[in-house]
């Protein structure tokens, strides 16, 4: 074979390898984010208080974090394909069993959607990161707005789906793609990420120091808290406003995932222009901004405008600090990319669950959804001790 054809062989399972993380990522959007518009549904079925339905978050993105440290494991013993293919296994399982009439196996298909989750998400940002090289933040953000979409169009698939009283079989049919995604990955490449050597280790480790690396957690702990609270709670908080339908509730995720999805689409045309560091700074400001809005928001279509826009504000945030992960740790990677997908993984199970227990004891939704802005106004602060690495 000539070293064209390899070459060419090579660029088309690349390109396979991407159209299924790609198509697998739409699917995570609409597994991990399901439980927010069907929140209202759950909370009449079981007479829930906020406390008690923000169990529900907890316990998805804890599995989730129980995923991201079983695919460490996985993919250093048995390769990055494996935990792909396990993942989409258990997505489609759970999606299968969710919509059950028991609150216990609703919470055990919700276990198993988290870990699938964990265990494909971390997998497919940096093997995607890894691709795009020196445009590693486009290619991310392209990979998560197509995340975006399966997460914009949950909401709406889930209103028609409850009016058509065909929400099961729709689930069944999620589940079904998760199966083929899984089959298809047992024949796909997924390049692994080789161990450091000594020596680049040594070359490395003056470049990173403990405090950057403290800080990239915290980083990636506070934007997945922000980003979860918000989607997770919008469709509960706005079914309380005064006139508010409970049918059109449920539509309030898909504004702000439609604001995420939107931006991730933008990104690649805004990142080779703007610097990353003031991009996420900007960012973060309209997500407190508009937050605040949607937080006191007295109408719906006030809500839906500023929910959306505060999606919007998070659409670049996250991809910048995974392409910021592949950039500053180059081979090093394989030591952090656990830590930093945990402290995502800790902050998407605490925060949905503390905005619950704010609301319940201290007056209500509007004081809980305090939460996420306050996350957001410690990621404007973390970011002046990574100022100097991020500009590097």
């Amino acid at each position: 074979m000539t070293t064209q054809a390899i070459a060419l062989n090579a660029a088309a399972r690349q390109r396979y390898l991407l159209v299924l993380l790609f198509a697998g990522f739409v699917l995570t959007g609409v597994e991990i984010t399901l439980a927010g518009p069907m929140l209202p549904l759950f909370i009449q079925r079981w007479s829930l208080t906020d406390s008690q339905a923000g169990i529900f978050f907890t316990l998805e993105f804890g599995f989730s974090l129980a995923g991201v440290w079983i695919s460490s494991l996985i993919t250093h013993y048995f390769g990055s394909r494996t935990s792909l293919v396990l993942g989409y296994l258990l997505i489609g399982f759970g999606l299968a069993i969710v919509n059950a009439s028991s609150m216990n196996v609703a919470l055990f298909a919700l276990g198993a959607l988290g870990f699938g989750y964990g265990l494909v998400v971390p997998v497919t940002n940096v093997t995607v990161a890894e691709i795009g090289g020196l445009r590693s933040a486009s290619l991310v953000s392209l990979v998560n707005f197509a995340w975006g979409v399966g997460s914009f169009a949950v909401p709406l698939l889930v209103l028609v789906a409850l009016k058509g009283a065909f929400l099961t079989k729709m689930l069944y049919i999620f589940a079904g793609f998760g199966g083929l995604l899984a089959f298809s990955f047992l024949f796909s490449h997924v390049p692994e990420h080789q161990e450091a050597t000594p020596r680049s280790e040594t070359s490395a480790s003056p470049k990173v120091g403990m405090v950057i690396t403290a800080t990239l957690a915290a980083l990636f702990f506070l934007y997945v808290a922000t980003e979860v609270s918000f989607g997770s709670w919008a469709a509960a908080h706005v079914k309380r406003l005064a006139g508010n339908g409970n049918s059109l509730a449920t539509l309030a995720p898909m504004f702000f995932y439609g604001g995420l999805m939107t931006g991730r689409a933008l990104a690649p045309l805004i990142l080779p222009h703007v610097r990353e560091l003031r991009l996420v700074w900007t960012a973060l400001s309209a997500v407190v901004f508009f937050g605040f809005i949607f937080v006191f928001a007295g109408t719906q279509r006030t809500a839906f405008v500023s929910v959306a826009a505060t999606g919007l504000g998070c659409a670049t945030v996250f991809p910048i600090y995974v392409a910021w992960l592949s950039r500053w740790y180059g081979d090093q990677i394989t030591h952090v990319r656990g830590v930093m997908f945990s402290m995502s993984s800790i902050g998407s199970a605490s925060a949905p669950g503390i905005v619950g227990f704010v609301s319940t004891h201290a007056g209500g939704l509007r004081a809980g959804l305090f939460v996420p802005l306050v996350c957001a106004l410690l990621m404007i602060v973390l970011l002046f001790l990574v100022r100097r690495q991020a500009a590097a």
